[in-house]
Formats: C-alpha cells, sequence, structure tokens
C-alpha cells in the first residue's frame, strides 16, 4: 500500500510564536513511520487571502488539502479559542477536507490548548472530517519548547504515538473507502 500523505498545519502566524517548533517536535516521529509521507503547511509562509477569493495560494492550498489522506492541525489557544489564520484555512477549502481524519497538537499554557481543539472538533465536523480521539496537549510550552533540547514530558510523548496509530488506522481506512465508494456529502 502506498504511504499515507498526511499534511501537518502550523496554524498559528503570530510573532514569537513556538507553533513551528512544535509542529517540527510532532513531524519528527511522524516521519519515522515508514508509511507516511509528512508535509509541513506554514500558514504563516502561505497568507490564504482572508476574503476566501482564489488565488494561485489558495489553489496551491487545495490542491494539497486533496492529495491528503490524512491532516494535523498545530493550534495554539488564544483567549481560549483558536487562531483566526486556522479558521481561514478550513474556511478556504470545502469538498477536499471531507472524510479525511483530523488529530491536533495544542500548546499553550496550563490548559495547553484543550479549549480551542473542543472548538476545533466542532468545525471540522462541519467539515465532514474524522476528528480522531486522542490529541496532544503540550501544556506550560515555554518550559518544554522554550531552549534546545526540548524537554517534552511523558504524556505529551505518549499522546503523540497513540494519535499517530488512531490516524494511520482512520486515514488507511478512508483512504481505500473513498477509492472504492466516493464520499456522498
Amino acid at each position: 500500500m502506498a504511504p499515507l500523505n498526511v499534511e501537518v498545519i502550523v496554524g498559528s502566524v503570530r510573532e514569537g510564536r513556538i507553533g513551528r517548533a512544535v509542529a517540527d517536535w510532532f513531524v519528527e516521529e511522524a516521519t519515522a513511520h515508514p508509511s507516511w509521507n509528512v508535509s509541513v503547511i506554514d500558514l504563516e509562509e502561505l497568507s490564504l487571502p482572508q476574503d476566501f477569493s482564489d488565488s494561485p495560494v489558495t489553489e496551491d492550498f487545495r490542491t494539497r488539502i486533496g492529495r491528503a489522506d490524512a491532516v494535523v492541525a498545530v493550534t495554539s489557544e488564544y483567549n481560549h479559542g483558536y487562531p483566526a489564520a486556522l479558521k481561514t484555512a478550513f474556511d478556504s477549502v470545502k469538498h477536499e477536507w471531507r472524510a479525511k481524519p483530523i488529530g491536533f497538537v495544542s500548546y499553550g499554557g496550563i490548559s495547553g490548548g484543550v479549549r480551542a481543539v473542543e472548538q476545533l472538533r466542532q468545525v471540522v465536523a462541519e467539515l465532514h472530517m474524522v476528528s480522531v480521539r486522542q490529541c496532544v496537549t503540550i501544556h506550560r510550552v515555554r518550559k518544554q519548547f522554550g531552549h534546545q533540547p526540548f524537554d517534552v514530558d511523558s504524556i505529551a510523548i505518549d499522546a503523540r504515538e497513540k494519535m499517530i496509530r488512531e490516524l494511520h488506522w482512520w486515514g488507511s481506512g478512508l483512504r481505500t473507502l473513498r477509492a472504492s465508494d466516493p464520499y456522498p456529502g
């Protein structure tokens, strides 16, 4: 079977963000999975139009999501919610999200971004995506990712392994199903 195409989306675009370091930490393990082909979409570098107009950037993003078998959103939590750039990304594409699994890697202060993930689960359900149960939460992110080498706690490391297994299961199954019986939604 061909490797799963997994897109990891870095959702924060704020100056001084730590999201790219968190994404790179996740990608390091994900790329070690022999049956995964992992790519990163950094929304800071992408600059999707906020008015959702068609553009070469939007078309490229749509194509990459269309080819993806699974998605991972790396999200911060701002004011008990998710970043606006990540919501713009979800709203910029429609059919390409459908019948694909998504996992979340969240980070923040004491909550680790869980409130942002709970809100995003509602968003992705409306996009006809399957949100895997396991998510990775990074509590006190600056303490764990503020210096090299990273000092990531064992809970996050264990959650990362579990989420990768869940995404693989859902990604493989839904890819097969989409190929044999296109999603009706």
